[in-house]
């Protein structure tokens, strides 16, 4: 008998409602789906709708209100927060809007950091960093920190970290949201590279339907509600994702050629690269230390 595809996530009848008074506000609507190994899900849907408050659900960010979220056979629902710090820290990747990089920290440190957690050595930590934003095409950036780069470099950097640890799911809430067309298809391209590369699982939140077609399966939200799931020949998607790209990018060509330099600088400026301990990866007072630490051990090395 073959073997069947593993299911990493389970959606069972989620809902997160939020009071305003006596009334309630349902974000999350008795939802239901499964994302398989190796699969990239989007969510697509406009402001508003429920998507990114789904992911952070499923992130173990926010507390659902009722249903059951697994992942990797593991109910995070049920988990405290340091077995949540745990979970994330061993299975889970993220690549965020707002590049969310440390402003102290060169590339190399920033791309280091998630190999802190996992006791990495100084030595390969730094090899397998060095190797990734190789990869992501930042070979020579790797000692400029996040203010001496471009919007679209300091994004290369955001994937070169949610992925240099191999996670088996990377969780990405819209990563080209302040990016100009033409980069955030290069940076869809490395994104959906390195997952089929590593079989990794990625669900991306997005309103934007040309990156929508990069998945495997889109899963439309409205209201909080799935209006409908659709599977995608991505081969077929990506191609017209090329086409659109190269026409819009000739369209703007002219003024990107004449604004380039003011371009880049104003790209570097957008989202200062600000990682608080309350930023989206939900830390306690615990997982403060751990980042004090793993901070102080990045520059000691």
């Amino acid at each position: 008998m073959e073997n069947q595809i593993e299911k990493v996530i389970e959606i069972k009848n989620v809902k997160k409602v939020y009071r305003m008074g006596s009334e309630k506000i349902y974000a999350v609507d008795d939802v239901s789906f499964e994302i398989l190994k190796g699969e990239f899900c989007c969510l697509l849907g406009t402001s508003g709708s429920g998507k990114s408050t789904l992911l952070n659900l499923m992130a173990g960010i926010e507390k659902i209100s009722s249903g059951q979220i697994i992942i990797k056979g593991k109910k995070i629902h049920k988990m405290n927060e340091n077995s949540l710090a745990r979970f994330r820290q061993r299975y889970l990747g993220f690549v965020f809007q707002s590049y969310n990089l440390m402003s102290s920290m060169t590339a190399l440190e920033n791309v280091e950091f998630p190999l802190v957690f996992k006791r990495v050595r100084a030595r390969k930590r730094k090899q397998l960093a060095k190797d990734m934003l190789i990869k992501v095409g930042l070979g020579s950036r790797m000692s400029h920190k996040p203010k001496e780069m471009s919007g679209g470099q300091q994004q290369r950097v955001g994937i070169a970290r949610a992925f240099v640890a191999k996670p088996e799911i990377v969780f990405a809430d819209e990563p080209t949201g302040n990016l100009d067309t033409k980069t955030a298809m290069e940076v869809m391209n490395l994104i959906k590279g390195i997952a089929k590369e590593y079989n990794q699982t990625i669900v991306m939140v997005t309103h934007d339907p040309r990156l929508a077609n990069f998945a495997d399966r889109i899963i439309h939200i409205l209201d909080g509600k799935i209006q409908s799931i659709e599977t995608r020949d991505t081969k077929k998607a990506m191609d017209v994702n090329e086409e659109t790209a190269i026409a819009e990018t000739n369209l703007e060509s002219a003024n990107d050629v004449a604004n380039a330099d003011e371009s880049n600088e104003s790209k570097a400026k957008i989202e200062p690269e600000t990682l608080t301990t309350a930023d989206p990866l939900n830390v306690d007072n615990s997982e403060v230390k751990l980042v004090e630490n793993a901070t102080d051990s990045l520059k000691s090395d």
